[in-house]
């Protein structure tokens, strides 16, 4: 199973094509910038909380404490209180900065998934929303000039097919799902390792999370190396 899954990941990425880097970085970097979304701090109020349509009828969720969605994980974040972590939103790419400028406008602090926004992408985006998305995030991490998704970033990089050989800064990606930021092992055997994310395990937020690589394997991930990397 999982050589079929390598060879049809092989196939995508020659099919991407290999263009040029569009940005430089290096590990320091990106691990860097991971870890400043993982620990962010900000505070927001109850204006930062939203469930319904936008102005332009798009559904908007935040995932604030006791916000329990009919699909996924509940909510996670406390206004008036310290919160840590750049919570999640769809199709979010904001930077600590404009995050915290615009929960100063009032806008939603995140924006949860769900299988509707799956079907709409693009058109699932609210503007009235802040944070980050799971690709949105490795975008940020390797300096692109856009958020680049799931289904393009392969195109961006070289596979790594002997995994021993990933080094911090590099990604697991599943086509047109999810994609986290490799950390490092945990152990000499390197059965286990460290990601950073933006997503909802364990909450709705950037978090560094640990688990077995045969995890991430069965659920299909594959190993890429940004083209523009540096060590």
């Amino acid at each position: 199973m999982r050589n079929i899954l390598f060879l049809t990941f092989i196939v995508a990425h020659l099919a991407t094509g290999s263009e040029q880097p569009l940005s430089e970085v290096n590990r320091a970097e990106a691990i860097a910038m991971a870890e400043r979304y993982c620990s962010h701090a900000w505070t927001a109020t109850e204006k930062n909380i939203y469930h319904g349509n936008d102005p332009n009828g798009i559904r908007v969720d935040s995932p604030n404490a006791g916000y329990k969605p009919q699909e996924g994980r509940g909510g996670w974040w406390e206004a008036g209180k310290k919160n840590v972590g750049i919570p999640y939103m769809w199709g979010g790419f904001d930077t600590p900065e404009t995050f915290d400028a615009g929960l100063k406008e009032g806008k939603s602090a995140g924006d949860i998934y769900t299988l509707a926004k799956r079907k709409l992408l693009d058109d699932g985006v609210s503007t009235h929303a802040v944070g980050i998305d799971c690709s949105g995030f490795i975008s940020r991490c390797w300096k692109l000039p856009r958020s680049f998704s799931t289904r393009e970033l392969p195109g961006l990089c070289e596979p790594v097919p002997d995994l021993a050989s990933l080094k911090p800064g590099d990604i697991f990606n599943t086509h047109n799902a999810h994609v986290v930021l490799f950390a490092g092992w945990t152990n000499p055997e390197r059965t286990e390792l460290l990601f950073y994310e933006a997503g909802s395990n364990p909450e709705w937020r950037v978090a560094l999370q640990k688990a077995q690589l045969s995890f991430l394997l069965d659920k299909g991930y594959t190993a890429w190396r940004y083209r523009g990397m540096k060590d």
